[in-house]
């Protein structure tokens, strides 16, 4: 998931009571005693996305998957990533019970129609009993504002951009709460940083990015531009309002100019996405892929996948011929 994944599960660290919080019971006594961060050596592949709690006393451990949507895949990963977790547990203590396991995806974008709140993964013979994996869908593109701060702490408010009732308005009172709420100067950059990012991803089309950047610069003048994810979403909020400006303005001639120069800066932007997946620019045949890939589905399909998709599978997908939507 790129920038969004690496700048919330730095928050999650930072914050895990406030994460497990919304996803426990009330009236429980919970305590969280830490990330879990055991080596598979033999499969090479970390599990540090799972917390260890007690729960009234019974120890207990919480998987989170921040998930930009929830696309076919996922119930194979979260599957996956289960038998990698028990392993390393059972490995970890060898004799003692492994704990309950609980999954919670949270999803970032999708479809407007509600998402269901359990996936599950089976593996079972068509017509047998369940056998497989089940986990909660938490699609906090789909809640309120409101419902976000009910949640009880900035963490969540990082989510407002997605919410289906964001405003300016809105996100001005939550910037305010996260300049109030942040304990350090270098906290209420991350949780800004968390706040951009999310507002990128804009999922109902609320365009609120360049308003945001400005009530946080505001607050924190310089701050964002020096931050280099930030950064380079600011600069291109700025270029695509320079683009609807100029486009007001001009006549079918010099719109069609626009056009390719619109394409060209989508093809920059999604290559540079490709690059930070795979560790390299894409090759002459990958860039005119993923182009054509933006002409026949639209941009936002094409930034899906390359958040989404792991990097061998990535490659693949774009040396698949382009199916016409």
């Amino acid at each position: 998931m790129g920038d969004a994944d690496i700048t919330l599960r730095h928050l999650a660290r930072r914050r895990p009571g406030d994460l497990v919080r919304a996803f426990v019971p009330e009236g429980h006594c919970t305590e969280v005693l830490g990330w879990i961060d055991s080596q598979v050596t033999t499969i090479e592949r970390r599990v540090d996305k799972a917390l260890r709690l007690r729960i009234d006393g019974e120890p207990r451990v919480l998987h989170i998957e921040f998930c930009f949507a929830l696309r076919d895949d996922v119930p194979d990963r979260i599957f996956e990533y289960l038998g990698f977790l028990f392993t390393a547990l059972r490995l970890e203590a060898p004799g003692e019970p492994v704990p309950p396991i609980e999954s919670v995806v949270v999803v970032l974008s999708g479809r407007r129609r509600r998402l269901p709140a359990t996936g599950q993964r089976s593996t079972a013979w068509p017509g047998r009993p369940f056998s497989g994996a089940h986990f909660r869908i938490d699609a906090v593109y789909q809640h309120t504002i409101g419902e976000l701060r009910a949640r009880g702490s900035v963490l969540w408010l990082v989510f407002a951009p997605l919410a289906r009732d964001a405003t300016a308005a809105a996100l001005r009172d939550v910037v305010a709460e996260m300049h109030a709420g942040a304990a350090t100067a270098a906290e209420r950059a991350e949780l800004y940083t968390a706040l951009l990012v999310m507002a990128a991803i804009d999922p109902w089309g609320h365009n609120l990015m360049k308003e945001l950047v400005d009530m946080v610069e505001d607050k924190e003048e310089g701050l964002l531009r020096r931050t280099p994810i930030i950064g380079e979403l600011i600069i291109e909020a700025e270029r695509r309002g320079e683009q609807r400006g100029e486009q007001r303005g001009e006549q079918r001639g010099e719109r069609r100019g626009e056009q390719r120069g619109e394409e060209k800066a989508i093809a920059e932007l999604l290559g540079r996405l490709f690059a930070r997946r795979i560790g390299r620019r894409p090759t002459a045949e990958e860039e005119r892929s993923i182009l054509e890939r933006a002409r026949a589905s639209g941009p936002g399909e094409v930034e899906d996948a390359l958040l989404d998709l792991e990097s061998e599978a990535l490659i693949r997908w774009l040396a698949e011929p382009v199916r016409s939507s």
